[in-house]
């Protein structure tokens, strides 16, 4: 699995997660029991994996959805 965005943005991680599911994409959502360490403030991102071999595809959905900037390029 590749990570395709990190954020600690609640609305961002579900509108992804609602694209992905949405284009049948197998995807992760790493970390999101980590607002249990820290206070539930949302300071430590989460971060949504996606299978490797869609990762191109996922990355356009982001795109086109308008939300380019969320992308993660490492």
């Amino acid at each position: 699995m590749i990570e395709l965005i990190r954020t600690n943005d609640a609305v961002v991680i579900s509108f992804v997660e609602s694209l992905m599911r949405d284009a049948d994409i197998g995807f992760l959502t790493a970390d999101q029991n980590m607002s249990v360490l820290d206070g539930s403030i949302g300071i430590l991102p989460r971060r949504i994996l996606v299978e490797d071999e869609r990762i191109d595809e996922a990355r356009r959905i982001l795109t086109d959805a308008g939300i380019a900037n969320e992308i993660r390029r490492t």
